[in-house]
């Protein structure tokens, strides 16, 4: 059967015809029919005839006719019409569609608001992975993403090094091997892990375990702050290497690939979400240590990356991709006339280390040239206890990064994550946590979540933009002086960034939600208890830890302490987990669930070799797939 409709300004009216007749589209007289839906069984045709119903309006209007007067002038206009039109004559099937728009035939569907459809590729990025920009603005690209990396460059030794016994100096030169490092594992990355845009980079999930090293109390019978700061160094190497097994064996062995092969866009979405959301505490907190130089950055930054593209056309691109050095630069420069102004010579020294501009103490400590090499503080130290600590502490790291890692390639508009390509950069991670061992970075490498925020704000995903990045953080590592004066923006600044990048990171999160069915009750369940006591658990923990200066868990064994405190202050560590372990235990088996859950969607990405995207994605160079083949 064929439904026709004949669309007028003035006339909808159903048209149906035979059979035997079922062309795309023709013409009654001068007027067009296309193809519909009507009754089942109905296999009468008739023709729009679009005088009919002009007549009848000016009968009803002039002379106020009635319905039976209607129906009758219809009939008759079907019996003289009939000899010019044949079968495809006006019938009183038209009689209720003439006088009430409906009823005998049905009405044409008018148009519904349709859901936006799921891409397994993020639209609307400028340059993906494969797709580098032009080499002036693949460096200023590049440029800005070393300039965001070294937020957590910086606060990391700062925050370390006076506890550890260093001074400026020992501090300026734990920041140049961070960065080297970071240099180091971001190409390694790039080049032969997930080969995703990703910084490699500090982790603040180090820190607690770091802390627990340096108040273990048994370097505290060294009277020389410089030796005792050296001697902490060598026993966080010291747990860094051996911690870097974990991410090792669990990577390159191809472990971690059978656990992520049971990850769905329903168990993604708290742990990538929480990844940045989960970092709100280092946000406005650190903008509001300095309000009148983190608030103008923080509002700046909105304006020009938001706003100005859709004011000023011709530079639309100019303003949203370096919008971050637009901002830092004249956010930087007001906080400087600020400094030699004298605004703050009076002020606490909490204020004056958070809002002067030459209270970082790098740029008279750092040496002009110096490259970091390893075992610069000496022979890394071992203890049992530090070790597992630090172990836990690199697992924590590890499923935070595979959140990460799912963030980044949706950034970059890559397909999703084959499980054999997230385990291959995972076991580069661990190689990451090895060199910083080695060099003495006294932190642990993880994924970078407000680096790949930065992917976000700018659309570009590609993967030389990051490896020129790497190559900055390198030469500014190597020469010291130069790489002192970008590090000493105040900290203000950074957590002014910090607000819009990892907002980025939590959107990219909650993007999966379009996979799943969320009018399910499973779904829903889900999703709120995991993301629930993801914030609620690590807020226990972390408040507590604050308040009595020790963790719920409290024994003689400090090492056992941090092994169960230090998972449970990850928010998107808890999260993740408990919305993984629910996502394939409840209801599992049910036919409808795996669909509900979105599976399906990734169900062509659990190989490498399903789907061709992956290979242009990554594959790795240089033909070494060939060797290290992916499964």
């Amino acid at each position: 059967m064929l439904v026709r409709y004949c669309r007028s300004e003035e006339l909808n009216f159903v048209v149906v015809k035979p059979r035997g007749e079922r062309k795309k589209k023709e013409e009654c007289g001068k007027w067009k029919v296309e193809r519909g839906k009507g009754k089942r069984g109905e296999s009468v045709c008739v023709c729009v005839c679009v005088w009919v119903h002009l007549v009848y309006r000016f009968l009803s209007r002039s002379f106020g006719l009635t319905a039976h007067t209607s129906t009758v002038w219809v009939w008759v206009s079907y019996i003289l019409f009939r000899a010019r039109c044949g079968t495809q004559a006006c019938t009183p099937f038209l009689v209720q569609r003439v006088m009430a728009g409906g009823g005998g035939a049905p009405a044409p569907k008018i148009d519904e608001p349709q859901p936006h459809p799921p891409k397994d590729q993020l639209p609307n990025v400028s340059y993906c992975i494969t797709s580098p920009p032009p080499w002036p603005e693949a460096i200023l690209l590049g440029f800005q993403h070393y300039l965001v990396m070294l937020g957590t460059t910086v606060l990391i030794p700062t925050a370390l090094v006076p506890q550890m016994g260093g001074g400026n100096e020992e501090k300026a030169k734990v920041i140049q091997t961070l960065l080297f490092v970071a240099g180091i594992n971001t190409l390694l990355q790039t080049l032969f892990g997930t080969r995703l845009p990703a910084v490699i980079g500090g982790s603040y999930t180090y820190v607690a375990t770091t802390i627990s090293i340096i108040l273990s109390g048994r370097f505290n019978d060294e009277p020389d702050p410089v030796e005792k700061f050296k001697r902490i160094m060598r026993a966080t190497q010291g747990a860094l290497i051996v911690a870097s097994t974990l991410q090792i064996v669990l990577g390159f062995s191809g472990l971690w690939r059978n656990v992520a092969r049971f990850l769905s866009p329903l168990s993604a979405v708290p742990l990538v979400s929480l990844v940045g959301f989960g970092l709100y505490e280092l946000g406005f907190p650190g903008v509001a240590k300095c309000v009148e130089i983190g608030l103008p950055e923080l509002i700046l930054l909105v304006f020009v990356s938001q706003f100005v593209p859709h004011v000023l056309h011709a530079g639309k691109h100019v303003f949203d991709r370096f919008a971050v050095l637009f901002t830092v630069a004249i956010v930087w420069l007001y906080a400087y006339l600020l400094t030699v102004g004298g605004a703050y010579n009076h002020a606490a020294p909490k204020t004056q280390a958070t809002c002067r501009t030459d209270r970082a103490g790098l740029i008279e400590s750092a040496p002009w040239i110096r490259v970091p090499y390893p075992f610069q503080w000496g022979a890394p130290t071992f203890d049992a206890g530090e070790a597992f600590a630090m172990m836990m502490a690199s697992f924590v790291a590890l499923v935070e990064s595979s959140g990460a890692f799912i963030a980044v390639y949706r950034y970059a508009s890559a397909t999703p994550l084959p499980p054999s390509i997230l385990s291959r950069g995972i076991g580069w991670q661990g190689v990451a946590i090895l060199l910083s061992g080695l060099f003495g970075t006294g932190n642990g490498s993880s994924v970078s979540v407000e680096n790949a925020g930065l992917l976000a704000l700018t659309r570009v995903g590609s993967r030389r933009v990051v490896q020129i990045s790497a190559g900055f953080m390198i030469f500014f590592s190597i020469l010291g002086k130069f790489g002192a004066v970008f590090a000493s923006i105040p900290p203000t600044i950074v957590a002014a960034l910090y607000c819009l990048f990892f907002a980025y990171v939590g959107a990219g999160g909650l993007s999966f939600l379009q996979f799943c069915n969320l009018n399910s009750f499973r779904i829903k369940f889900i999703l709120g208890f995991s993301i629930f006591m993801g914030l609620s658990v690590s807020q226990y923990f972390n408040e507590y830890t604050a308040i009595n200066g020790y963790g719920p868990v409290h024994t003689k064994a400090r090492w056992f302490n941090d092994i169960i405190n230090v998972p449970f202050q990850s928010k998107a560590f808890v999260a993740g987990c408990v919305a993984y372990f629910l996502d394939n235990t409840l209801h599992k088996k049910e036919a409808a669930i795996r669909k509900d859950r979105g599976k399906h969607w990734w169900d062509k990405y659990r190989s490498f070799k399903t789907d061709t995207r992956s290979e242009e994605f990554y594959s790795l160079p240089f033909n070494l797939n060939k060797y290290f083949p992916s499964v």
